[in-house]
């Protein structure tokens, strides 16, 4: 069922699940997103079967099958969308649930299953703790509607998980640049010095640098500052929060300091850009 927004007049078609048990999966129209914090579970997925063990994630699709095989004390919580909560830009007063065009293109290739993907994507020790608060936060969104607010904050967490299981479904063998990337991917909204990502990387400076800008095209601090405005670019289309809020969500200490990178890399204010972004989207539908 979905959630019925207490400040708008509005469904939101989401739901989190904080045990699931699997009997139920997937939800009808929805992408889910399964975490298995502890123990292991036998399935068949699609006629094909799989183990899972803790720490893993599980995305799928509304049309994928899930029989259980055997349950050994696993652990899991689920968070399920519909489609539609990736196409809605804002809420109007008049007009209620603005349905467009936009949509978020972050992870959604986790969910389709081919003989390469199967949906399944182990979480790094690294990964889990971050991975492990953003569920929480938006399992306690989705009861707690805090403020008006609490829809954004649970699609900018829903944009930072896939965005990180997008990096790690990515790896294989670790190398130095992705321990980086790993490090960059989970931390950004956190202060990240260039000797935080040589620790982690093992390198040098000229080595990391090096090594980055042949495989990313920028720096390692280039990178980071590039990602960040990747997510507010996510952050300013698909949500109403302040500048001031996604400033503080992409790891800028100042929302001025904030506005000045992304109008000196995107050539437009986020004001501008999430205005241009909106309107073409609505030009399109």
């Amino acid at each position: 069922m979905p959630q019925m927004d207490r400040y708008k007049n509005r469904a939101v078609y989401i739901e989190f699940v904080a045990k699931e048990d699997f009997y139920k999966l997937p939800y009808e129209e929805r992408f889910t997103i399964v975490f298995i914090t502890s123990g292991s579970i036998k399935l068949k997925l699609n006629d094909y079967p799989i183990k899972l063990v803790a720490p893993s994630i599980l995305c799928l699709e509304k049309d994928d099958k899930i029989e259980v095989m055997e349950n050994q004390n696993i652990a899991a919580q689920s968070f399920c969308f519909h489609p539609d909560f990736f196409n809605t830009a804002y809420f109007s007063e008049d007009k209620g649930y603005m349905s467009n065009s936009l949509k978020i293109e972050t992870g959604l290739s986790l969910f389709k299953k081919n003989d390469i993907n199967s949906g399944v994507y182990t979480v790094t020790e690294k990964a889990y703790p971050k991975l492990y608060e953003w569920f929480f936060i938006m399992g306690t969104e989705v009861y707690a509607q805090s403020d008006p607010l609490w829809v954004c904050r649970i699609k900018k967490y829903l944009i930072q998980i896939l965005g990180l299981l997008e990096q790690l479904s990515s790896q294989n063998e670790q190398s130095p640049v992705d321990l980086a990337l790993e490090y960059i991917h989970t931390n950004y909204s956190d202060k990240i010095s260039l000797e935080d990502l040589i620790s982690c990387a093992h390198l040098n400076r000229v080595s990391l640098n090096k090594m980055f800008k042949e495989l990313c095209g920028f720096t390692a601090m280039g990178y980071l500052l590039t990602y960040r405005l990747k997510v507010a670019e996510s952050l300013l289309t698909h949500t109403d929060m302040s500048l001031n809020e996604i400033a503080r969500a992409t790891g800028f200490e100042y929302d001025t300091y904030f506005i000045k990178q992304f109008t000196s890399k995107r050539g437009r204010t986020p004001t501008e850009f999430r205005k241009e972004s909106r309107e073409f989207a609505f030009i399109q539908h």
